[in-house]
Parts: structure tokens; sequence; C-alpha cells
């Protein structure tokens, strides 16, 4: 027997959990509105006229402004709202709302040092954000172009169009936007004017100024000294467009808000508000995120290098560039009604929030005294499918089961429940087809993207959570799905699924299976406490 054989392993609990959701701003509510078979998708405005359904999150971050404004001044609450985007507000709401379920875990976190760590992530970023300040940018950029082209700015263009322009510059010229195709006008017109701003001698001027202006240094005290120089070059920048009565500069156009929302922002807020000095990242692995960052704060404080872990995923509410690339990509429903897993296989509806655990070694926290909740998680297997981009493989997301149950010591005949991750598309039948290869025929499967839609990487923490709340209550929430609806060819694969009634619970082991975007697959195995004390 070797010495890693003979490892005693820790046991990992859960000690709270938040969760921003459709029609849902925090557990309770979330608990609440399982109970119901109804969908919780709402028609997407975005587009205007649209056949889309979406899950809009039910978020107001002035539910957190007074447990913010009892720790920090007063300015920090309307910092956070007017620099950070939806997935890292969402996801300080779920770390907040995650800290009530114990008393004094807060304080503990802090006390734990370098062995409290953050593992917070996304599966799509904060795409919204980018968008804004992205389209902001293209409109400065146009306008500014535009300036610096005209005839009265740029002696250049002023020559070619008297037709006294140097061949070097007349023969590199773009066409002009009105001789373009009329569909092709305002692209013609935006080469056109950017070709002429570079032939612009009053723009090289101006810059020649603007280079003056950000050579000045700090000289003397250097932090006074540094405040002082920003504000003296922000009021000579400003004089300057003034003077030549410019628009801004396209780079000044930009908020540096891009850079406060980067894929590690939920996950550093959470350090900085929580006041957690421990490592702090973003795991991104597309739908899997959530069981990617359990599987991580798992291995860290297995190995000693953690003895609690903030671990979640988060996501931004849903957006045209997310609906319209799902849509391209032939995954999503448009028929303006809800696609449900297991039925007709149209597609999925895109979902935002964010969903947040606390875990912990089981003998370090129950000695501070802080209690599990749910159920005791005791593996995550991690695959990749190393094939298709979009469309999972049958070895990568069996490898991750396979991975999951062996490494929880269970018996596949010992899970009673397994969530799907199943989106409504023709892969649902794979995967239940590839599941009923290893589980038995007893098993109560579950697919719940019906409900709240696909939220990316945080529906996998809603799928999860879902599941520890089954076991609180010893009773399966009903999905909105009918028995009348189920896909006669899954049907003839396995027929034990959650329909639209509560279902008692059988005590056992309970799976739950996400397949990520570029074949990213994870596994969770949990089972009840009860089961780990007997």
């Amino acid at each position: 027997m070797t010495r890693q054989d003979t490892k005693v392993r820790r046991r990992i609990g859960i000690f709270g959990w938040g969760v921003v959701a459709p029609r849902s701003p925090d557990v309770a509510a979330f608990r609440h509105n399982l109970a119901c078979s109804d969908s919780w998708l709402e028609p997407f405005e975005d587009f205007g006229p649209n056949n889309f359904l979406v899950g809009n999150p039910a978020f107001d971050f002035e539910q957190y402004h007074q447990w913010i404004d009892e720790r920090f001044p007063p300015s920090r609450f309307s910092q956070l709202q007017s620099k950070m985007g939806g997935p890292t507000l969402f996801a300080v709401g779920s770390f907040i709302q995650a800290l009530d379920q114990n008393p004094g875990i807060e304080k503990a976190l802090q006390e734990m040092g370098s062995y409290a760590h953050v593992y917070v992530g996304t599966g799509l970023g904060d795409l919204p954000t980018i968008s804004k300040f992205s389209l902001a940018a293209d409109r400065a950029q146009r306008e500014w172009d535009a300036f610096w082209a005209d005839p009265e700015r740029c002696p250049a263009r002023a020559a070619f169009d008297a037709g006294d322009s140097p061949p070097e510059i007349s023969d590199q010229s773009p066409p002009r936007p009105d001789d373009a195709e009329v569909g092709h006008r305002e692209e013609a017109r935006r080469q056109w004017n950017s070709f002429w701003a570079r032939q612009s001698s009053q723009l090289q001027e101006y810059l020649q100024q603007l280079r003056e202006i950000e050579n000045i240094n700090v000289e003397g005290e250097v932090e006074t000294g540094k405040a002082s120089i920003i504000r003296e070059k922000m009021k000579r920048c400003m004089q300057l467009r003034k003077d030549w009565q410019a628009p801004p500069e396209p780079w000044a156009s930009i908020s540096p808000n891009v850079l406060w929302n980067i894929h590690s922002a939920p996950a550093t807020q959470i350090s900085m508000l929580g006041k957690i000095t421990g490592p702090s990242f973003a795991p991104v692995a597309a739908c899997s995120t959530f069981g990617v960052a359990l599987k991580l704060g798992m291995d860290s404080i297995e190995n000693g290098e953690a003895e609690a872990v903030v671990i979640g995923a988060t996501d931004p509410a849903p957006h045209p560039l997310i609906v319209g690339a799902f849509s391209a990509a032939r995954v999503i429903a448009s028929d303006g009604n809800v696609s449900k897993p297991l039925t007709g296989l149209r597609g999925t509806h895109v979902s935002g929030g964010s969903c947040v655990w606390i875990i912990g070694d089981f003998e370090k926290m129950t000695a501070r005294g802080f209690e599990p909740i749910g159920m005791e998680p005791l593996a995550v297997g991690l695959s990749s499918d190393a094939d298709h981009i979009i469309t999972p493989s049958e070895k990568g997301p069996m490898d991750s089961i396979r991975s999951a149950i062996a490494r929880s010591g269970a018996q596949p005949e010992q899970i009673t429940t397994w969530d799907l991750h199943c989106t409504a598309t023709p892969g649902d039948f794979l995967e239940v087809e590839n599941a009923r290869q290893l589980l038995p025929d007893s098993v109560l499967m579950t697919a719940r993207k019906g409900t709240f839609g696909h939220g990316m990487g945080a529906c996998g923490g809603w799928e999860l959570t879902a599941q520890m709340l089954s076991c609180e209550e010893m009773m399966v929430p009903p999905t909105s799905l009918s028995r009348q609806e189920l896909n006669p060819e899954i049907a003839r694969i396995h027929q034990n699924f959650v329909f639209d009634e509560p279902v008692p619970l059988v005590a056992g082991y309970a799976g739950k299976l996400s397949m990520g975007v570029g074949g990213i697959n994870s596994c969770v195995i949990c089972r009840p406490w009860s089961l780990g004390d007997s």
C-alpha cells in the first residue's frame, strides 16, 4: 500500500451559499420558486420584436447597501454601482448571502489569512460592459477621423479635392463614399475618413502639443505630486480640445471600467469586500465553470493549502451579443415558446445570474462552530472531449463521470438522483443514453434548464444548489416537463424523470454532469451527511 493510499481524506462541507437567478434575487426566493413547475423565462426585449425567451436575473444591488455601508466608507457602494458590471455585482450579492447561513463566518475567513481562498469564475465574462464601451469607442473614432479628415483641417484632402494631390497620395486614396454601393457606403466613409485623418498635418500639430502636455513629470513628494500632475494634465487637455474645437480623442472616450470588469473582477471584489487575503482568481470553463471551481477548491482544502474557499460562477444578464451568438450557433430556441429539455430538442434559452458557495474543511470549520448545509461534496471528475467545439462526445463526459464516481468511493447502484446538463438540444438523447451505461434504471433524473434557462457558468451552480435543497427537504422539486412531453426516443432509454410534480427523495448519492462549450466536462458526486456519518 502506497503512502498516498494511506492518506486520510479530508471531509469537505458547504457552509454558505448565495444565488442570483431569474425570478430569484436570493436563495430564499430560489427555494420558493423551485416548488413550482412554472418556467421562469420571459420575452427578450433588446432586439425589439423577436421570438426569443430568456432568463433575466432578478437583482437589486440596493439590497446590499447597508451591508457595505457598515464596513466601508459611504462612497464604496456608489463606486461599486458605477464601476462594476452585472456579473461582479451578482457575485458580490451571492457572496454576501452566503455569509448569512453561518454567522461569524465572515470574520473567520479574515482570520484564516492565506488559508482562505476565492475561486469565482465566469462562463461568458462581462460582455455587456465590453459591448457598451466598444460601441462608444467606435463612435468616438468615427467622429475623430471625420473631424481631422475635413478639408479645413487636412490640407492634403483639400489638395485632392482640387485635383492637385501628388500621385503618392492620390493613388493610395480609397474610393469616395458616394461612389460605393449603397449597402457599403458607411464602411466606405469610415475608410475614407480614416485615410485622410492620417494625412492631416493639423492633427500632427495637435498630437505634438498633446505629447508636450503628457510629458510633464511628477516632481516633489510622489503621492501628492502624482495627483497634482493628473489634474494639471486633464486641465490642459481640455483646454487643448477647446482651442482646436476638437472632439475628445478616441482613447479618451473609453471608460476604465473595461479594466475593472475583466474575468477576475468578481473574485477580486469578493476578496476585497470580504477582506479575504488568500489567493483569488477566476476559473473559466464555459458551462462547466462551477464544477471546475468546486474541484479546485476541494483540491486546495484536501492538500492543506486552504481551510475554506469561496467558489462560484457568474454571468451577465441576457444581451444581444449573447442571444445572437447562441442563435447563430443553432443551439437556442426562437419560436417564442419554452423549450424544455428531453422534449422537442429545439434549443436552449439564455439566462444570467450567479451562484456562490463557501466550502471548507469539515473538521476545522465545525470546530469553529459552523454547521454544514446541503450535502457533502465528495468528488469532482473533469475531462475534455478534445473533439468538437459544441457537440459533446461520448467518451469525454463518460470519463468525467467515471472519474467522479471512482474518487467518491460510491458504487453506481448507490446513486439515486442525477441532474442532467440537458439543453433541449439533440445532445439530450446522447447524454441520457451515456448515463444509463453506468447508472441503474431506478436513478431519478432531473433536467432544469426549461425552468431557469441556461446560465452558462452559473447554471451548474443553480442545478447543484437545487439538488442540495432537495436533500434538505427530502423532496425533489418539480421541473417544467410534463410526462406526456417526454421525447419518445428518450423514453425508450429511461423513464424515471422528475416531471411537473415533486417526488420524494430516496436517500443516496447524487450526481450532476455539466458539459461546456469546447468540450469541458465536470461531474460532481455528493451524498447526504447522514450516509457519511453511518
